[in-house]
């Protein structure tokens, strides 16, 4: 269990910037100079990588691109209020080490305990999964934000030396580094301690023409005009003081919607028919057809 040895700094996923730019494409990612950058950076220098921006930009699917072009599994830890040690590293299997005492009655404390906390009755959540693997490993800490400030502790031994302290077993370090990518979406500050630690991403909404090249790709059967209109409305959406800008993932969805409808260009009904789909909150609704000018 316990390893000395220290993991190679990089997970050798990439060669060059243009390499990353280039297999993010064929996943389906289309990658700013910016993010293919800082991606080949945190893979040559085995750094992790924090992205943060608004919800809906990418930063999961960066994550899950990399894994892709990497052929590496992807070990994902949900963040959300409450999430604490035993959800994040790992916890004892309690019912199976009661079985075990309870069958084993005649046997002393100490002969028991070499036993019941062995690897047989850990169970591994998804940060010791990430370190203990030998194979390729893309290990996703989403929404760092909605954790505990507690967590973060944890974080730092897990991310300072790529390494986890089990007390009864002793200390297991990373045979084979994992490429890790923590997100935010900034609604809570992280600390210095844990931004010290990670290269920092931020991705905004696109402009105009990646936003267009996205949509193109991710819908290929709408027609280059009505996507140029999309991206221009939502553009002017986000333009509006609402509640929630649309994001990426909701111009996808218009997209596929517009295409679902068989609309060939849009109008002032469609698109009054149609916000529901990229935009989430009535007052966001009103707002927007009352100041939208589509024509």
């Amino acid at each position: 269990m316990t390893d000395g040895g220290a993991p190679a700094a990089g997970t050798g996923f990439f060669s060059s910037v243009d390499d990353v730019s280039a297999k993010l494409a064929e996943a389906g990612y289309l990658a700013s100079t910016a993010v293919a950058t800082t991606v080949f950076l945190a893979d040559r220098l085995g750094k992790p990588l924090l992205v943060e921006g608004p919800a809906g930009v990418g930063k999961t699917e960066l994550a899950k691109a990399v894994a892709q072009v990497g052929g590496a599994r992807l070990v994902r830890l949900q963040c959300y209020e409450g999430v604490d040690e035993a959800r994040a590293l790992y916890e004892w299997n309690h019912a199976k080490q009661l079985l075990r005492i309870t069958a084993g009655r005649d046997e002393t404390w100490d002969e028991a305990r070499t036993d019941i906390f062995s690897e047989e009755f850990l169970l591994a959540r998804p940060l010791l999964t990430a370190i203990r693997g030998d194979e390729p490993t893309v290990l996703l800490i989403d929404e760092t934000d909605k954790a505990d400030v507690e967590v973060e502790g944890l974080l730092l031994e897990v991310l300072s030396d790529f390494q986890v302290t089990v007390p009864e077993l002793g200390t297991i370090t990373a045979a084979r580094r994992p490429f890790v990518v923590l997100t935010s979406n900034a609604t809570r500050e992280l600390s210095e301690a844990l931004r010290r630690r990670c290269l920092f991403l931020h991705i905004d909404f696109p402009d105009a023409e990646l936003e267009q090249r996205i949509v193109r790709l991710k819908v290929p059967g709408l027609e280059d005009a009505l996507a140029d209109s999309l991206v221009e409305v939502v553009g002017a959406l986000r333009g509006m003081e609402l509640r929630k800008a649309p994001s990426v993932a909701e111009t996808i969805d218009w997209a596929r919607t517009l295409l679902a409808l068989g609309a060939d260009s849009l109008d002032e009904a469609i698109v009054r028919d149609s916000l529901g789909v990229i935009l989430k909150h009535q007052d966001d609704v009103r707002k927007a057809a009352e100041k939208l000018t589509v024509g």
